[in-house]
């Protein structure tokens, strides 16, 4: 009997996993990511791409699940897809670096998209967005996508098949054909995240979550995907990303602990994960720089990733917020004008500020090896100014708060999501959505959850 594909065992391992089987840290855990992921929401209200998701789905009204801040309801994949741009679209969410960067709570929303219209309990949601994470981060540890010119929300067409077939209640064999439909079928190019950064960046993770829901739907109702998606002549592995190995009986489970959810980083500022030492060492700088006008050069030193992804040509003169954001040349330049990173750092005002823009014409990157040995382990970034007066600082920052070494704590989610919260819901509002996600694992249904985040007043279709 020849060995199960891949697929098989990543189907084998979601089918199976249960939430006896989940430590209490990482039940924890789960209930921080997901209000990670609210604050993000509640700070896309209103965005552009947002009211589009809105308006597509407003075309297909069923009673199946919820879109955040409106009162309407509609297919599983189009909640997904609107709820799961609202999740990314401030580059807030957390995220995860291994050979592939990606974040891994782009699956949430879809996760309780379809917790939502299959009737089942939080604990079911929970197992889900432990399989979602457990299998996007490995995957992720296991091979470069970007390197081949390939989007990682590759990545979310797997992690969420099979986190859809374990809320659709599929067996293993139905869950080896998702895996197979949504890999094989909706393939994303790296386009999405190099040059001038369109709407797009923020809404693929969204539609790979969708698409993994619609290839799940269709293998519980019989269809087949080509298989064996990953090993098979044309397949993954030789088109893709090159042969890789993972070993899913060790993934997290009941005797080992070894969740990888426990390694997902969060993030202080709204903005790209990698550069945030970069902005910390900024601003460690600024305090030392009584005039900004005396500054006469600027030089970031960082790891091959960053120069590469976050410095090429089109970062030096952004136009549109998604290349804002990913720009380390900004965002070291709006940190020492304005000592934070916010939402209104990306604003078209701010983007456009010939302060910023003098900065970067007085910036240069370049790669220090000794950085790119430290990632991705430490996403660290070295930052120099000099003087008019020759006078030289630098300051070099290995990791900060979200970090492993500096985690954020639940009072740290908590300010987040009120901070975000606070121009859309009140108080009270804010107080039970906290206490609902605090015994996320315990619901049974999800009708508070969104009446609590509904706001002032449903967003526009």
């Amino acid at each position: 009997m020849s060995d199960p594909t891949l697929a098989r065992r990543l189907a084998r391992y979601a089918c199976n996993l249960s939430i006896e089987s989940i430590p209490a840290p990482v039940i924890a855990c789960v209930r921080r990511r997901f209000v990670d992921s609210l604050a993000c929401i509640l700070g896309a209200y209103g965005a552009k791409p947002v009211e589009i998701a809105i308006a597509m789905a407003a075309q297909v009204q069923q009673p199946a699940a919820s879109v955040f801040g409106t009162d309407l309801r509609t297919t599983p994949d189009l909640a997904a897809f609107a709820n799961g741009i609202m999740v990314r679209f401030l580059d807030y969410n957390d995220g995860y670096m291994g050979l592939e960067p990606g974040h891994p709570s782009d699956s949430i929303p879809a996760c309780l998209a379809l917790a939502e219209a299959e009737g089942v309990a939080g604990s079911e949601l929970v197992t889900a967005i432990v399989i979602a994470y457990e299998i996007q981060m490995r995957l992720q540890d296991a091979a470069s996508l970007n390197r081949r010119g390939w989007d990682h929300v590759n990545y979310i067409n797997v992690a969420m098949a099979a986190a859809a077939a374990r809320l659709m209640k599929l067996d293993e064999e139905q869950a080896e054909q998702a895996i197979n439909i949504a890999l094989s079928a909706y393939l994303a190019l790296r386009q999405v995240r190099s040059g001038l950064l369109s709407d797009w960046k923020g809404c693929s993770a969204a539609n790979a979550a969708r698409n993994a829901i619609f290839a799940a739907s269709l293998a519980r109702h019989g269809m087949t995907g080509p298989a064996p998606v990953f090993e098979g002549n044309m397949g993954f592995f030789r088109q893709v990303t090159g042969e890789f190995a993972l070993d899913v009986e060790n993934f997290g489970n009941r005797n080992n602990g070894d969740f990888a959810i426990l390694r997902s980083l969060t993030k202080t500022f709204p903005t790209n994960g990698e550069l945030h030492t970069a902005v910390w060492a900024a601003l460690e700088l600024r305090a030392q720089i009584a005039d900004l006008g005396t500054i006469e050069s600027i030089h970031i030193e960082t790891s091959e990733f960053n120069r590469r992804v976050l410095a090429e040509p089109e970062k030096w003169h952004p136009q549109t917020r998604e290349t804002a954001d990913h720009s380390l040349p900004y965002n070291v330049a709006r940190a020492l004008l304005d000592g934070d990173i916010t939402l209104d750092s990306y604003s078209p005002q701010r983007i456009a500020d010939p302060r910023a823009c003098v900065l970067m014409s007085r910036t240069t990157v370049s790669e220090d090896p000794a950085l790119t040995k430290l990632f991705p382990r430490h996403l660290a970034n070295r930052v120099s100014v000099t003087l008019n007066t020759g006078e030289a600082l630098t300051s070099e920052v290995i990791s900060g708060p979200g970090s492993l070494e500096t985690p954020m704590n639940d009072a740290d989610f908590e300010r987040k999501f009120r901070r975000m919260a606070a121009p859309h819901i009140d108080r009270s509002a804010q107080d039970r959505v906290l206490a609902y996600v605090a015994r996320l694992e315990q619901q049974t249904d999800y009708v508070a959850l969104f009446a609590a985040m509904l706001g002032k007043g449903p967003l526009p279709r």
